[in-house]
């Protein structure tokens, strides 16, 4: 799985004539990135990994793809959905794809909500994963806050036939228009097995 932090979503309910599309023309962008290690929802993935993407925005909707190297071939994601606003209100609803061209992993494909007040934001993902003995159905809820002067935390548990908890504490900052990061990553022992914590550096740059 993933490490992008773009997973929108939401309560349609909220969708209503008071609510105005997140995005008013079109927009493509880019973006490049490395990380000392790649980790997705506390779960460890790889050491030194690299990854790139494209996403489009217009009118509310919003596409994309991001990919990244995980040593045994390419995690390649595949998303979309629509996001509302209202002054701090905001929603949307969402699916995610992830696939991989060798076997370090097989398939997971959810549905994403959604909705966030001023700087917090609750995402509740339901997926199901190809599991080559047995289709597994999972549930993710993370609750972020975005703390200010780039500081912010997260914390996401999982649900149904996962299980697992962590919390994650991240800066960034931009320096000569390349985006830095840091992140301190508190797994629990569902989900850390033998990697425990870890601080995770990377660089960026979205164009």
């Amino acid at each position: 799985m993933k490490t992008m932090a773009k997973i929108l979503s939401v309560a349609t309910a909220m969708a209503g004539s008071a609510m105005v599309p997140v995005a008013a023309h079109a927009d493509v962008s880019y973006n490049v990135g490395f990380a000392s290690e790649y980790y997705y929802r506390g779960f460890f993935q790889k050491s030194s990994s690299a990854s790139a993407g494209i996403d489009f925005e217009e009118g509310g909707f919003y596409a994309g793809a991001w990919t990244a190297d995980v040593g045994e071939g390419l995690e390649v994601d595949g998303y979309l959905g629509y996001g509302v606003e209202m002054g701090d209100v905001s929603a949307s609803v969402g699916f995610t794809g992830y696939y991989y061209t060798g076997s370090f992993d097989n398939t997971y494909e959810e549905i994403n909500f959604n909705v966030g007040y001023g700087p917090l934001s609750l995402e509740y993902s339901v997926g199901t994963y190809d599991d080559p003995a047995a289709e597994q159905d999972y549930s993710f809820t993370g609750l972020s806050a975005d703390l200010g002067a780039g500081f912010s935390a997260t914390y996401g548990s999982f649900g149904q036939d996962f299980a697992g908890a962590y919390f994650q504490a991240d800066y960034g900052f931009s320096v000569a228009e390349l985006d830095f990061g840091v992140s301190l990553i508190f797994p629990d022992d569902d989900i850390a097995a033998e990697d425990g914590e870890a601080i995770v550096l990377s660089v960026g740059k979205s164009f």
